[in-house]
């Protein structure tokens, strides 16, 4: 599953609960579009709780992008590729087979650092800015891949390989449902040319 709504402490604690809230909303309707009552409406907190646990909208906002990456990155992406081989190459091609799977779930939301980096267009925007942080944190790990799998030159590799990531997220948001397959097509084609 592409992590789309199930966050650690799905009630627990208030900060959980509005943590939770937050992140579903944000993740399936966007950022701009959710406003605070909305929170307050999903989690069952009263407005001062929510604001005793985050100050403002958006130290929630930056929040809920701190727990997408731990969540959605580490937590599913980065192990359901490890899970389906050892060797960097085939994990970088797993990526994308992670990818079609996900592009078929009927919650499919597309990618949440894309959206809000979309959504905040100001470049010093702190949303924007950690949106973007995010997104390199996910080019870093395709740039390790590549270094392991002995790509000479991996950080111009990660840069056309996170190209082929987004934008099959995008095409599978336009309804392609076999994005991920068009997109590992042509990642073997880098993979071959960078051998």
């Amino acid at each position: 599953m592409g992590q789309t709504t199930t966050v650690p402490g799905g009630g627990e604690s208030a900060r959980e609960r509005v943590l939770g809230a937050a992140y579903e909303l944000f993740s399936t309707r966007g950022i701009q579009a959710v406003g605070v009552d909305a929170i307050i409406q999903r989690s069952g907190v009263a407005r001062q709780t929510l604001y005793r646990q985050f100050g403002s909208k958006q130290e929630l906002v930056l929040a809920v992008l701190a727990l997408r990456e731990q969540v959605w990155t580490r937590d599913w992406l980065e192990a359901e590729i490890a899970e389906r081989s050892d060797d960097p190459s085939q994990q970088l091609l797993a990526i994308f087979d992670v990818f079609g799977e996900w592009f078929r779930e009927p919650g499919f939301e597309g990618c949440t650092f894309i959206n809000v980096m979309l959504e905040h267009a100001a470049e010093d925007d702190p949303i924007r800015v950690a949106s973007t942080s995010y997104l390199s944190a996910i080019r870093a790990m395709v740039e390790r891949l590549a270094r392991e799998a002995g790509v000479p030159d991996s950080d111009a590799f990660a840069r056309k390989w996170h190209i082929l990531m987004k934008g099959s997220i995008v095409a599978a948001g336009e309804g392609d449902a076999d994005a991920a397959r068009r997109a590992q097509e042509m990642g073997r084609l880098l993979l071959a040319a960078a051998s």
